[in-house]
């Protein structure tokens, strides 16, 4: 049954009442006074649709909702509970400070000499051994 609102003259109230349709136009007796209210257009409307299960507010902009928050897609894949990709934006990872850069160059720089000596000695590197820069 349709849910339908009515306004009291007399105690100035507006009220909802369930009703079958072909009783829609008739009076109905006001909750605070018992006196004959008039039905009046919805002081407020919702529309929505069902798209793809999910319950949409019109107009649609074809957007999703994940917890409250818009998001532009449904979330796919493994996932955290309570947590979407577009809110919930995995950390970038750390950067190197100076020291570790310092580190890892003159690690590359002693696999380079190492590599040079091997081949002036007459010794072929393992190619798996090297890193891609020295291959």
């Amino acid at each position: 049954m349709p849910l339908y609102e009515y306004y009291c003259k007399h105690c100035d109230g507006i009220y909802e009442t369930l009703r079958p349709m072909r009783e829609a136009s008739d009076p109905v007796p006001c909750p605070e006074c018992e006196r004959d209210g008039s039905r009046i257009m919805p002081t407020s409307f919702t529309a929505f649709t069902f798209r793809e299960g999910y319950p949409r507010r019109l107009p649609d902009k074809g957007t999703y909702w994940h917890l409250g928050k818009e998001v532009k897609s449904r979330i796919k894949g493994p996932f955290k509970p309570f947590e979407h990709p577009e809110i919930n934006k995995p950390k970038p990872p750390p950067r190197k400070s100076k020291g570790d850069l310092d580190v890892e160059h003159e690690k590359t720089r002693q696999q380079a000499s190492e590599v040079q000596k091997m081949r002036q000695s007459g010794v072929r590197p393992r190619p798996g051994l090297l890193p891609k820069k020295l291959r």
